[in-house]
């Protein structure tokens, strides 16, 4: 008996564990609900299927001269002189550079049409975007280990949830507090980096209403498998309800605020600002929202260092700003990873710098 259950386990269990687990998938990357992930998603279809006129024929023709001329089969011809045709060649090399070409162009038009830096202009594959639209901007910015979303032209914010009209234009720009991450809603569109001291943009737009999930796809640190927030499409009046319930939210975000937000923690919940500093997200980028800290802005600024130098009155090597405003490493003041005896290993590196 126990030998029988093992053998059922071991052949007819597996199958129906992998059914359950398939059928339990969401398969929102094929079945999106804005128009950039849905041409996305033909681009994953039609990539598909080309490759495939070349893999399914060599499976068949793998499987088919195998049973043909098996040793068996004494009626299968031989022909141990046939070295060359020139109709057979043809398809071998023929069909497959015609499908490389037909990719190649695919990727081509794709990288451009798509690229996520560029303005959206359609709405969906009917209708173009209105001349005069004015798109949704959201600004985010990866914390850890949660989200946070400015909405600059109403002058809110929101932690681990957005929400979009539909068929508004959407603008994202994104940055990270920290480390490098990754924002990602596939319903919307496909993942973009965000990354610390630098900007980077998403354009997209939701086309039907409803509740996603948006999520960090790239490992960056303890609670990284809790960054994720709720992005909620919904039709103008009730967008204008939602802005309504975040302006009655906590208070300011200001710097203060934000320096406290940005701490470590795991499992945030939702949370709403009603007013915003308008430059925060700026500061953010630049990496120079704590007091005493030197804008990059103004050390990569259209003269380079010499015109950050000129405004803080000194010349020569970062003789023009102390130490420690030139310190951008959050993990290292928060009293960081020590080493084997104790010490504080950036802090040390410091020190040697300043000696020298």
């Amino acid at each position: 008996m126990g030998y029988l259950l093992r053998r059922l386990r071991g052949r007819h269990v597996l199958p129906f564990v992998l059914l359950l687990t398939v059928a339990g998938c969401k398969w929102v990357v094929l079945s999106p609900s804005g128009d950039i992930a849905a041409q996305q998603r033909d681009l994953l279809i039609i990539s598909t299927v080309l490759m495939l006129l070349v893999i399914i024929p060599v499976l068949f023709l793998t499987v088919f001269f195998a049973w043909k001329y098996r040793q068996a089969n004494r009626e299968a011809r031989y022909d141990p002189d046939w070295d060359h045709s020139t109709q057979l060649e043809l398809v071998i090399w023929g069909a497959p550079l015609l499908i490389i070409i037909w990719l190649g162009a695919l990727t081509w038009m794709g990288t451009h049409l798509l690229d996520p830096y560029r303005p959206i202009e359609r709405i969906d594959s009917d209708t173009p975007v209105a001349a005069g639209t004015e798109p949704l901007e959201i600004e985010a910015v990866a914390l850890d280990w949660k989200w946070l979303f400015i909405y600059p032209q109403y002058g809110v914010a929101t932690v681990n949830e957005i929400a979009a009209p539909v068929d508004r234009p959407i603008r994202f720009r994104l940055t990270s507090s920290t480390v490098m991450n990754a924002f990602f809603i596939p319903a919307l569109a496909g993942q973009i980096y965000a990354m610390p001291g630098m900007e980077t943009k998403l354009h997209a737009v939701i086309n039907e209403p409803g509740e996603f999930g948006g999520f960090s796809s790239n490992y960056s640190g303890a609670g990284y498998s809790g960054m994720k927030f709720e992005f909620h499409g919904v039709d103008s009046q009730a967008f204008d309800q939602w802005i309504a319930k975040v302006r009655g939210g906590e208070g300011t975000l200001d710097r203060a605020a934000y320096l406290e937000l940005e701490k470590p923690s795991e499992n945030a919940p939702v949370r709403y600002f009603g007013a915003t500093d308008p430059s925060l997200f700026d500061d953010v980028v630049s990496m120079c929202v704590e007091p005493g800290k030197l804008c990059l802005r103004d050390i990569h600024g259209p003269h380079g260092s010499a015109q950050a130098a000129e405004a803080h009155g000194g010349e020569g090597h970062h003789s023009w700003a102390p130490p420690d405003a030139l310190e951008y490493d959050k993990t290292t003041r928060r009293g960081g990873p020590m080493d084997a005896h104790g010490t504080n290993e950036a802090a040390m590196d410091h020190g040697s710098e300043e000696e020298h």
